[in-house]
């Protein structure tokens, strides 16, 4: 490969020093042709367990299933050349014990190529984290609201609103970070206590929901392009109605179809012609 052709992927030690920094650009992906198009743009593909109500229309995430974030992972790793690929690791793949949350982690990053894993929890899981990382898997971990434990947390709420869930959140981040997590999300946190989580932990924080003062922002590119309508999020800004533009071109199919007007001449093959015209 000529040097020209060649492009150096964003590795995990990059965006474990842009505390401060410029901001971390994040989007989820979950396919190759979405990733092709979000590749060049972003600093960070994350291959979140958000598919399985994106994609498969489930109504939580804990129905994903490993096999799933590998095959979705592989699928974004072929479409990507310079992001940094982090995949999240589901329910129920990692909370057993560390060791459990290695074979997991391990079947990830080998089987789809990505650079590192995401998981759930605060205190609970910082020895875990520390067990992960001592053994070469980055990790990045995920505080605040943490769709994995929403039967918990009495839904999609915003965390942090009374003084003992804002110190439980305080203290999730600092030992994720201390655990060794190279960035972490927040999400759906309550923006005073997001500024304040970012100002007292050094680890880059990525915002979903959270504050403007965060290290980097992450959103679910469906929800950002306007292709999942179940539902928008307060914390969701749409950056396109693509949505309501494959609806009307659905609609203009099916009638050009049902008027006979397509397929035209132009779009058929003669006798004498070859496969490209």
């Amino acid at each position: 490969m000529s040097a020209e052709a060649r492009i150096d992927r964003i590795a995990v030690p990059d965006l474990a020093q842009r505390k401060g920094g410029e901001p971390i650009v994040c989007l989820t992906a979950y396919t190759t042709p979405i990733a092709r198009l979000l590749d060049p743009h972003v600093d960070l593909l994350l291959v979140g367990d958000s598919l399985g109500m994106v994609l498969y229309g489930f109504e939580s995430t804990l129905q994903v299933t490993l096999e799933m974030m590998i095959a979705h992972g592989a699928a974004v790793r072929r479409g990507s050349r310079r992001a940094c690929l982090v995949v999240d690791l589901p329910f129920a793949s990692y909370q057993e014990s560390p060791a459990v949350a290695f074979r997991s982690a391990a079947r990830v990053m080998a089987e789809t190529g990505s650079s590192a894993v995401k998981l759930e929890g605060g205190v609970e899981m910082a020895e875990t984290i520390a067990f992960l990382t001592r053994r070469g898997i980055p990790v990045m971990g995920h505080v605040g609201l943490t769709p994995q434990a929403v039967n918990g947390l009495r839904g999609y709420r915003a965390r942090g609103r009374n003084p003992l869930e804002a110190k439980a959140i305080k203290a999730d981040a600092a030992a994720v970070a201390e655990a060794g997590a190279f960035n972490i999300v927040l999400e759906g946190v309550v923006e005073p206590l997001a500024r304040e989580i970012v100002a007292s932990v050094s680890t880059p924080i990525i915002g979903i929901g959270a504050s403007p003062a965060c290290d980097g922002q992450v959103l679910v590119v469906d929800d950002m392009t306007g292709l999942f309508g179940e539902f928008k999020p307060k914390f969701v800004k749409r950056f396109a109605e693509l949505g309501t533009e494959v609806g009307k071109a659905a609609a203009a199919y099916a009638a050009e179809v049902r008027a006979r007007r397509f397929p035209a001449p132009e779009h058929l093959f003669g006798l004498g012609t070859n496969a490209k015209t």
